[in-house]
């Protein structure tokens, strides 16, 4: 019976902790402005990533039909 005991407590236990764990997740909005430094159509988002970086955002993304690169930061 006191083995019943222990391994419900147990049981009980980690449930509770795995429930103080879990934080609501907030997501940062994503700003977005045009290269200055990107010339002509952006093809693959690794090069327009690194484009940016070097301006000071933290990314960028080909967007659009036009496929221009835009930089991305958490605002």
């Amino acid at each position: 019976m006191e083995r019943k005991c222990f391994g419900l407590f147990f049981v009980l236990l980690m449930i509770f902790a795995s429930e103080m764990e879990i934080m609501p997740q907030v997501e940062a909005r994503v700003c977005m402005s045009p290269s200055h430094g990107y010339h002509g159509p952006c093809l693959r988002d690794h090069n327009c990533a690194l484009v940016c970086r070097n301006e000071g955002f933290s990314g960028g993304d080909c967007v659009g039909v036009q496929r221009k690169c835009y930089c991305t930061k958490l605002c």
